[in-house]
């Protein structure tokens, strides 16, 4: 389609070696996007983890890590606002099929520079470059780093495009929508060293309380454990919407993707600049539900808890009434058990008592366990107090973040176990390692999805 069609701005790639030497482009009169040093805007840059003893001195514009963004919800506005206040990285772009949320996010991110640059500096707001297409963006060689918070059927593909362009990647979790996509992202970015951090900030944030559970956990405070309760909403359906009248501006085939054709309905891309989470979360052709929404944040706590971030459960059992959307559960080779269902958070169980947490608690029975302060030599676990932050340092160092790539698909892997078993109402063998269904040749059909043509996932 063409850009005009979609008003859709025209691109300005530039790369930062170009930009050092000649001020404009030969053709065309566009303004070159500037990366405009931390003493223009009046203050220091934020020092990694590494150099926190260092004399902090303001960032070169060529250190600073430049960003681009796809899909401008709720979730990316906030990362967007986020960023836009660190002066150790630089927006450069946005991406949303939606003219309304991509103009928003653009006017954001000019705004504020603009209100940066005091006056007088004799410098003007760097460029933002909206896009429709991401591939536009990616194919552009000044930009070092995406931001992904797409639904969840579109996040794999982009992960792969991103890898194949030579860009870190945050990616909102959950990582994947299927099985097959999670061990493919791993070996994607494993692939092209890239440095990929999962949307999952249970582990770095929220008072350090899901650290502190599972240093108590691994650290034997609770005995053996025996068994874990996850306490998150129930599975996805497909979409049963009806039609409404096409959101202007919208991009709809765009937005569906690899998604199957289907009337606009609202409930899936609303309409303007939306301040709720869109439903199409309860959508399998678009998500594995509310429970791989919140899901991939609490099993991944149990996960953390038992060290599986490599590997996973060994089987997983549906729940003995077949209608029920509650209390299936996978098992681990150590025999521990995981039951979908319970109080809200993750609740782990050993043989000397308990520790139940979620963002607004964590408390131990007997209360004892809690009390006693862990010793040196306990498990004491990576620190990180803010998630975006440990992903910019990791670019700079190449070090995996807390929320590796392996991290996320693990994770997310144990929620769409538990989907299949409540789809499919059949106890599956697993083997985490091989990433198969054991013996069961009809279900490792269920790896994967269908995806439209056009939309395939992209060669490695």
């Amino acid at each position: 389609m063409l850009r005009n069609m979609l008003n859709q701005p025209k691109s300005r790639p530039l790369s930062r070696r170009r930009f050092l030497s000649r001020s404009a482009l030969a053709a065309g009169a566009f303004a070159a996007p500037m990366i405009v040093p931390a003493r223009v805007l009046g203050r220091s840059p934020r020092r990694s983890q590494q150099d926190a003893t260092a004399v902090a001195k303001p960032a070169a514009p060529n250190d600073r890590i430049t960003l681009g963004f796809i899909g401008m919800g709720m979730m990316n506005r906030d990362h967007l606002n986020r960023f836009l206040n660190d002066d150790s990285v630089q927006v450069l772009a946005v991406c949303d099929v939606d003219t309304t949320r991509r103009e928003s996010a653009h006017k954001m991110a000019v705004d504020r520079y603009s209100e940066r640059i005091p006056q007088g500096a004799g410098s003007v707001a760097p460029d933002v470059t909206e896009y429709i297409d991401y591939h536009e963006m990616l194919a552009r060689d000044d930009i070092d780093a995406i931001v992904i918070a797409t639904p969840d059927h579109w996040h794999a593909i982009q992960i792969i495009d991103c890898c194949n362009a030579g860009k870190d990647i945050y990616c909102e979790k959950p990582l994947t929508l299927t099985i097959h996509e999670a061990k493919t992202v791993i070996d994607c970015v494993r692939k092209h060293n890239r440095v990929l951090q999962t949307g999952s900030q249970q582990r770095t944030e929220f008072g350090g309380k899901f650290r502190t559970a599972c240093e108590y956990i691994r650290s034997g405070r609770i005995g053996r454990v025996i068994s874990a309760n996850v306490g998150v909403a129930s599975s996805s359906k497909w979409c049963d919407l009806g039609e409404e009248a096409m959101e202007p501006g919208l991009d709809w085939e765009r937005w569906l993707g690899p998604a199957p054709m289907r009337p606009y309905h609202s409930d899936l891309s609303p309409r303007g600049v939306h301040t709720h989470y869109p439903v199409w979360r309860a959508f399998r052709e678009y998500s594995g539900g509310y429970l791989t929404d919140m899901g991939a944040h609490h099993f991944d706590i149990v996960q953390w808890a038992l060290d599986m971030d490599s590997s996973g459960p060994i089987e997983v059992q549906p729940p003995h009434d077949s209608k029920d959307d509650r209390h299936a559960r996978v098992i681990y080779a150590n025999g521990v058990e995981v039951m979908h269902g319970g109080p809200n958070g993750s609740t782990i169980l050993g043989t000397n008592g308990g520790i139940a947490v979620d963002r607004d608690r964590l408390q131990s029975f007997p209360a004892s366990i809690l009390e006693k302060p862990l010793e040196d030599s306990d498990v004491h676990l990576p620190t990180a107090k803010d998630h975006h932050a440990n992903w910019i340092d990791c670019i700079h160092s190449r070090e995996k973040p807390i929320c590796d790539v392996e991290v996320g698909a693990r994770s997310i892997t144990v929620c769409h176990l538990i989907n299949q078993a409540y789809w499919h109402g059949r106890a599956l063998k697993w083997d985490p390692q091989a990433w198969r269904f054991v013996g069961d040749d009809e279900a490792n059909t269920w790896l994967d999805c269908k995806r439209r043509e056009g939309y395939q996932l992209p060669k490695l």
